[in-house]
């Protein structure tokens, strides 16, 4: 079972990390927008891989 990411906790540490200010409100926002972001990508996330699938191309110039 997974547990859901601290999206508080994570905003906190971004704003320490980016030097930024935000107020109570902007910061719920992002909370909620983080969590729909997270909702959406779950189920490709959950997308069983083939373990030899090469994961991302390589660029030859």
């Amino acid at each position: 079972m997974k547990t859901q990411p601290d999206w508080g906790a994570w905003v906190a540490q971004m704003e320490c990390a980016l030097a930024l200010e935000l107020d109570d409100a902007r910061r719920a926002e992002l909370q909620i927008q983080l969590t729909r972001m997270a909702a959406m990508a779950a189920p490709l996330m959950a997308f069983p891989l083939d373990d030899r699938l090469e994961v991302a191309g390589v660029f030859h110039p």
